[in-house]
């Protein structure tokens, strides 16, 4: 079976962050520490956003590198951050950021869970504010939940 994209150790709940500089720091630190990438990739993720806001609504953000920082990925795998006080994202709040290290499209199902929560008003705010970890692995890697049952 394939390795699940986003990890119990790649969720971090309850964080607090300056800026949106920080928070993409942060969830690059968090990629680095899981062995996903390379520290270039984080300088990488940096870039990205000053090009295009990685904000998606919904008071999450999608921060990720570069097509060129593919080389520096490891392994795919997503990284869920959470900050429940929320910080600003040029003008936007964002409570939750879910940063994404992909070698090629093994991201898709955990977009796709993604984008089924945040049209579920109830589940959003789960992600938002939940302390317990296994929510948010249950909410963003279902089929994982699932096949363990």
């Amino acid at each position: 079976m394939a390795e699940a994209m986003l990890s119990r150790e790649g969720v971090r709940l309850g964080l607090k962050a300056a800026d949106r500089t920080d928070a993409i720091q942060q969830a690059g630190d968090v990629l680095v520490d899981i062995g996903a990438v390379e520290a270039p990739y984080v300088e990488a993720m940096h870039e990205r956003e000053k090009i295009l806001s990685s904000y998606v609504g919904e008071a999450f953000a999608l921060p990720h590198g570069t097509d060129q920082s593919r080389v520096h990925i490891k392994r795919s795998a997503v990284a869920f951050l959470q900050f429940p006080g929320g910080l600003d994202w040029e003008g936007e709040s964002v409570r939750a950021c879910i940063a994404i290290a992909a070698q090629s499209d093994e991201h898709i199902h955990v977009m796709a869970s993604l984008a089924e929560v945040l049209i579920d008003a109830d589940k959003a705010e789960v992600l938002r504010n939940t302390s317990d970890p296994e929510e948010v692995m249950k909410l963003l890697e279902p089929e994982r939940s699932d096949s363990e049952a």
